[in-house]
């Protein structure tokens, strides 16, 4: 089977974003957005999907920055699966951060959906904007043609919640990537995804 990985880049007059992305790689990231919180969730998701990822990204404001990154990791991840043939589709997991239980279902079925309750309680999360943190989850959903949902159960502390939220991402994610026995079929009755 070949390699699934691949490379993405988007360049505007905002931001400047390029990811490289190995699906069946280690858990390896370099990561550097200039966005402390931001690159710490993405090194947390290459770690639980046992992604190899590499992201280079600079923008003029945070939002830009965010969104952009949300959109290239979205497009680099639904480029690297390429055809979907094989892989188990559907993924979810739980996770508990110390106060905080969060819950994630992912379907890779090629219909984009997000719907997040997180339960953020603060305007800001050490240096990016909570309304910045679920708009990258959804650029991420709507550009890989995901359904993502993703829910804190309960929780006090809003780095855990999203911290919680973003490993349950992962690994449903690497369940759903993972192939199946039958590896040249399309997980769907319409043939396609």
């Amino acid at each position: 089977m070949d390699e699934r990985k691949a490379t993405t880049e988007r360049k505007t007059k905002e931001t400047h974003v390029r990811i490289e992305l190995l699906i069946d790689g280690k858990g390896l990231a370099e990561v550097n957005t200039n966005t402390r919180f931001l690159d710490h969730l993405l090194v947390t998701l290459a770690k639980h999907a046992s992604f190899d990822l590499r992201v280079e990204a600079k923008g003029d404001l945070g939002h830009h920055l965010v969104e952009d990154v949300g959109l290239v990791l979205g497009e680099v991840l639904l480029s690297a699966l390429g055809e979907k043939r094989g892989i188990r589709r559907f993924g979810y997991a739980y996770v508990a951060m110390d106060d905080s239980l969060s819950r994630t279902v992912v379907d890779l079925g090629g219909r984009p959906y997000f719907v997040a309750d997180l339960k953020i309680q603060q305007d800001k999360i050490e240096d990016v904007t909570s309304e910045d943190i679920e708009h990258f989850f959804m650029s991420f959903t709507h550009a890989s043609k995901f359904n993502v949902h993703m829910t804190t159960i309960y929780g006090k502390n809003d780095h855990h919640k999203i911290e919680a939220a973003t490993k349950a991402l992962a690994l449903a994610l690497r369940d759903a990537v993972s192939l199946t026995s039958s590896s040249d079929n399309v997980p769907s009755t319409k043939g396609v995804l």
